[in-house]
């Protein structure tokens, strides 16, 4: 075969990598399919109720802090690494966060700030622990994240005796329930912004790169000089610090902590940022397909209760979109690397060739 005959057939394979082609085999964006269809469904079945403007705010506020949350396991997902502990460092956040209000005193801008900082902190906190066992302990980040699930939430159990902790910094618990920011309930706002500032640090920072080398090859990523101990510390460290943030969000919500109503947290953020695209086997991901991820069971709640379905349906449904998405996920995978061996095969014989016209 001759050089101009390889150069003939190399147009053919050009459609395949064209920009739609991309987007097409691209999760996230049969996710949104899935959620669009999920949508209509709701708004034929549900009438005006579902497009109401009190629930598109109930959505929206129940999506708020599983947004903040689902950013850092977007980028702890991404490094093929998994974090259970964030609905257990959620509460235990909450807790020390509502005490030192309580402490401090007052119902000011004083006493939110200082409750804002402290959560975040203490979720920093049990986020470097985490990052610290799998990157110097090597212990596997399924084990470490379990462990600290069982000690955050049993810590802030022996703290309140299992009783809620009510709190009236009335600053806070305002941002939570009356405020609005251009329209927009403020804690939704929020988490807009976190989760725009967590887009452009994964997708537009050293910081985002070094996380994706670190899910794709490890090993590869050490050898060119990344410090992936400290990259794993700071990416679980940030899924803490969001906890806290998290736990916060949910204080201002509800007045309250809320000790028994985290205990499938970790599983619906999970669930929506693996559904979102992010591969359970690190290196791809983003920050789009998780909150697209994320919609799907706000919506999904959302609508039952408006058609009088049962909410329990809605984990069958969630189930059933997961295990649908990694088996995506799983294929796409299977078919790259046959399509990866093919090339490779090719290339040997037509090198072959190129030097017998030679």
């Amino acid at each position: 075969m001759t050089t101009t005959a390889l150069k003939s057939e190399a147009p053919a394979e050009a459609p395949a990598d064209g920009f739609l082609a991309r987007l097409g085999k691209l999760q996230s964006v049969w996710i949104l399919g899935v959620l669009v269809l999920i949508v209509v469904f709701f708004a034929i079945t549900g009438g005006t109720k579902f497009f109401s403007g009190q629930n598109l705010s109930y959505i929206s506020q129940n999506l708020a802090v599983l947004a903040v949350i689902g950013v850092g396991m977007t980028f702890v997902i991404i490094t093929s690494g998994i974090d259970l502990s964030v609905g257990s460092v959620l509460v235990f956040a909450s807790v020390i966060s509502a005490k030192v209000m309580a402490a401090v005193g007052g119902t000011g801008f004083g006493a939110a700030a200082i409750g804002v900082l402290t959560g975040m902190i203490t979720g920093a906190v049990w986020g470097w622990i985490n990052g610290f066992l799998v990157a110097k302990a090597k212990i596997p980040a399924l084990i470490v994240t379990l462990g600290t699930l069982s000690a955050a939430l049993a810590l802030a159990q022996v703290i309140t005796s299992g009783v809620d902790i009510p709190i009236s910094v009335t600053t806070l618990t305002d941002i939570g329930i009356y405020d609005k920011i251009l329209g927009i309930p403020a804690l939704t706002f929020i988490a807009l912004i976190v989760v725009i500032i967590g887009g452009i640090l994964l997708h537009r920072t050293k910081f985002g790169r070094y996380t994706y080398a670190v899910g794709s090859n490890e090993e590869a990523t050490r050898r060119v000089g990344v410090r992936v101990d400290r990259q794993l510390i700071f990416v679980y460290g940030l899924s803490g610090l969001l906890s806290g943030l998290g736990a916060v969000m949910y204080l201002a919500q509800y007045s309250s902590t809320t000790i028994g109503g985290q205990s499938l947290t970790n599983l619906n953020v999970i669930a929506a940022v693996v559904i979102g695209g992010t591969s359970i086997f690190g290196g791809e991901g983003s920050m789009f397909g998780t909150i697209v991820g994320l919609f799907i069971p706000a919506v999904l709640q959302s609508g039952f209760i408006i058609i009088g379905v049962s909410p329990f349906w809605q984990g069958a449904a969630l189930g059933v979109v997961l295990i649908a998405a990694v088996y995506v996920d799983q294929t796409r995978r299977a078919a790259a690397l046959r399509g990866a061996r093919s090339q490779r095969a090719g290339r040997k014989p037509a090198r072959k060739n190129r030097k017998e016209t030679q």
